[in-house]
């Protein structure tokens, strides 16, 4: 239990938790994360407690990538809570489909160097909530660019010059036009030391097909699974590397 601005915030620690009664209590723990202000002021904002830091987040109701959805806070509490094994201080991480850029600010509070992209509509009230809430915080000023699936990535982001150590996505996969665009985008910025941490809420088929064709590209590994929320939290990296890797143990 951490005390952020005189509220009691319960959080816990789990990582692969079975069972629909530690689902519950799991999906309970990281939506308490989320508070709303006690007062109303000129400007409506969603709090958010991680890191021992109360984040404000400013939504834009007419921008369907301006709302926070759950998944974020699903990843953002797997990387405090699992800073031993990911530990993001010091790397360099990007964000795809940043929306209203909680994880960006979470990541870039645990001493990530963050790149943090969505679609040109949406960059301003991206940059101003991560200014917001990383500037005195970081070690590491989040950039926030802009990245159009499947458009001149590698122009953007060479691969010889751009090597991500994770690759963070949340809730970027639903029923729009792009999944193509946003797999060869994956393809493209996912190196061979790369690890992508992605979580999705299933709404309706074009999620399920989406992973089948993702396996087809990449290794796979389920980190959450919550029903209660719909979402599911995976790991994944090139098949290639794991090929090298077990060449290189078989060796």
């Amino acid at each position: 239990e951490i005390s952020i601005g005189g509220r009691e915030i319960n959080t816990f620690i789990y990582f692969k938790i079975p069972g629909a009664a530690e689902d519950a209590e799991l999906a309970k723990a990281i939506m308490s994360r989320n508070f709303r202000p006690s007062v109303i002021g000129p400007e409506s904002w969603e709090g958010y407690v991680f890191s021992d830091m109360e984040i404000r987040i400013k939504e834009s109701t007419d921008l369907y990538g301006a709302v926070l959805w759950p998944s974020a806070m699903v990843l953002c509490h797997f990387l405090e809570t699992n800073r031993d094994k990911y530990n993001l201080t010091d790397k360099n991480v990007m964000e795809l489909g940043a929306g209203t850029g909680l994880v960006t600010i979470v990541s870039s509070l645990l001493g990530a160097k963050v790149t943090s992209t969505d679609l040109p509509d949406l960059l301003g009230n991206l940059q101003y909530n991560v200014m917001r809430n990383t500037k005195g915080r970081c070690k590491y000023t989040p950039l926030v660019t802009e990245l159009i699936w499947g458009q001149d990535v590698e122009q953007r982001f060479p691969r010889a010059t751009h090597c991500f150590d994770y690759i963070l996505a949340a809730d970027v996969v639903y029923a729009h036009p792009y999944l193509e665009e946003l797999m060869d985008t994956f393809d493209h910025l996912c190196q061979e030391n790369t690890e992508i941490l992605w979580a999705m809420r299933f709404r309706l088929d074009p999620e399920n097909s989406f992973v089948d064709r993702f396996r087809q590209r990449f290794q796979l590994e389920e980190l959450y699974n919550l029903p209660s929320l719909s979402i599911k939290l995976y790991r994944a990296w090139r098949k290639d590397r794991r090929t090298k890797d077990q060449g290189e143990a078989a060796a």
